[in-house]
C-alpha cells in the first residue's frame, strides 16, 4: 500500500450534476460522417466556449454542461447546446445526429484529432482505437466525501446492465443490422480498463490501485479507466458512463434522472452506515452482454432472487425503489417519463421500426437528425 492518496475534490455541493453528450456531424449530401469538428469549433457563440469538446474522429464533438444545480437545469442547459451546435452545422451546411452508432459509417474514412492524448491513443492500442467510430452519454453527479463517492459508484455498478438495456440505441453497424440493441458496446468492450469496473470499498483502495498503475506506467491518470461508472476526483464526482447516446434529448434527461435518483439512493444508504454487497463481477457482466444483445427485450438476473426477470419489470422496480429520491431531488417528472422507453420503445426499438419501412439506411440517419432536434 502506498502512503499518498489521490487529491480529489469531493467537497459538494452534493448532487449538482453535469450532463456530456457525443454527437455525430454530418454531411447531408449522403448523410456520411463529416469530419468537420474545426469547423465547427471555429464558429461557436461565446456562451458555449469550453462547452464543445473534440472527442477522437473529427466528425464527433462533445457537449458538456456546466455543473447545474438540479436535473431540470442541466436539462434546459442540454437543450440550448444542441439547439445552438445544430445552428453553428446548419450555417455550414452540416448536420448533427445523435445516435450510438453511425449506421454505415467506416472507420477507415475517419480522420483523428490532431491532438497529443489521441495520438498517443492510437500509437498504444493501434486498431483498437482506430475502429471506435462509437457515441455516448455521460452523467455526473457530484457527491460530498470521497469515501460516499465510492459507496454511490460501487452501488450503481450492480445496475449497469439495465441502464444499458434502457439506453441501447446502436443495432447497425458499418452498413448491417447486428442482432444487438448495443453494438456500441462489444466495439467498445476491445479498450483496456473499460466495461464493469472493480468494487473498490474505499477511496484509500480506490487512491492505491489507481496509483499502482501510474507507477508501473500502464496509466498516466485515472482518466484513462473508461470504466461504466467511476468516481472523477479532480471534478468531485461520480460519471456513469455505460448509456449509448440517445437520439432524442428528452431521452437523455430521463437516463440522467434515473442516474441523480440512484446517487441520491446510496448516499442515503451511506449515510446509513448500511452495508454494501459486493455482486461478481461476472455476474454483472453477463448481465451486460444479456442487456446489449437484447435491450429491454430479454431478462436480466436479479442478483437478490437469484432468478432472472424481465428488464421492464426490473426497471420499474428500480423506479419505484427511486421515487422517493425523485420527489426529494426535484425530478419525478423526468424519472416518470423513464417509462416511454418501457412503453414505446428505446432508440434501437425505433430505428428497427424504420428500417422496417423503409431499408435505406441513409434515410436512418436523416430521421436521426430530424429527431436530435430539441422540440
Amino acid at each position: 500500500m502506498f502512503a499518498l492518496l489521490l487529491a480529489h475534490s469531493f467537497n459538494g455541493p452534493p448532487f449538482t450534476v453535469g450532463i456530456e453528450e457525443e454527437l455525430m456531424i454530418l454531411d447531408p449530401e449522403g448523410w456520411d460522417l463529416a469530419q468537420a469538428i474545426n469547423t465547427i469549433l471555429g464558429d461557436l457563440p461565446p456562451e458555449l466556449e469550453g462547452q464543445v469538446h473534440p472527442e477522437l474522429f473529427q466528425s464527433v464533438l462533445e457537449i458538456a454542461t456546466p455543473p447545474c444545480p438540479d436535473l431540470r437545469t442541466a436539462a434546459a442547459e442540454l437543450t440550448r447546446m444542441r439547439t445552438q451546435v445544430e445552428a453553428v452545422a446548419d450555417a455550414h451546411n452540416l448536420r448533427i445526429a445523435a445516435a450510438g452508432t453511425h449506421p454505415f459509417a467506416r472507420w477507415e474514412d475517419q480522420k483523428v484529432v490532431d491532438k497529443e492524448r489521441y495520438h498517443n491513443l492510437i500509437d498504444q492500442l493501434q486498431y483498437v482505437v482506430r475502429q471506435e467510430i462509437v457515441f455516448g452519454t455521460h452523467v455526473h453527479v457530484a457527491i460530498e466525501g470521497a469515501d460516499r463517492a465510492i459507496y454511490v459508484a460501487d452501488g450503481i455498478r450492480r445496475h449497469l446492465p439495465l441502464l444499458l438495456a434502457l439506453s441501447a440505441n446502436s443495432p447497425y453497424w458499418r452498413g448491417e443490422p447486428t442482432g444487438m440493441m448495443s453494438t456500441r458496446t462489444p466495439v467498445f468492450r476491445q479498450f483496456p480498463r473499460v466495461g464493469i469496473p472493480p468494487h473498490y470499498g474505499t477511496w484509500e483502495i480506490f487512491s492505491n490501485r489507481i496509483e499502482l498503475m501510474m507507477r508501473a506506467g500502464a496509466i498516466e491518470d485515472y482518466t484513462f479507466l473508461w470504466w461504466d461508472v467511476r468516481p472523477h476526483p479532480k471534478l468531485g464526482t461520480v460519471e456513469t458512463r455505460i448509456y449509448d447516446q440517445q437520439t432524442r434529448v428528452e431521452h437523455t434527461i430521463s437516463l440522467a434522472a434515473l442516474t441523480i435518483c440512484l446517487a441520491h439512493r446510496y448516499a442515503s444508504r451511506y449515510d446509513a452506515g448500511e452495508p454494501l454487497v459486493e455482486y461478481p463481477t461476472e455476474l454483472v457482466d453477463d448481465n451486460k452482454v444479456r442487456a446489449a444483445i437484447r435491450g429491454t427485450d430479454g431478462n436480466l438476473i436479479d442478483f437478490r432472487q437469484g432468478e432472472q426477470v424481465p428488464a421492464p419489470e426490473m426497471a420499474r422496480q428500480l423506479m419505484e425503489l427511486l421515487a422517493p429520491h425523485a420527489d426529494e431531488l426535484g425530478c419525478r417528472p423526468e424519472l416518470d417519463s423513464v417509462e416511454d422507453l418501457l412503453e414505446n420503445g428505446t432508440g434501437a426499438h425505433r430505428q428497427i421500426a424504420i428500417c422496417k419501412e423503409n431499408e435505406d439506411l441513409r434515410d436512418l440517419v436523416a430521421e436521426m437528425v430530424e429527431k436530435s432536434r430539441p422540440d
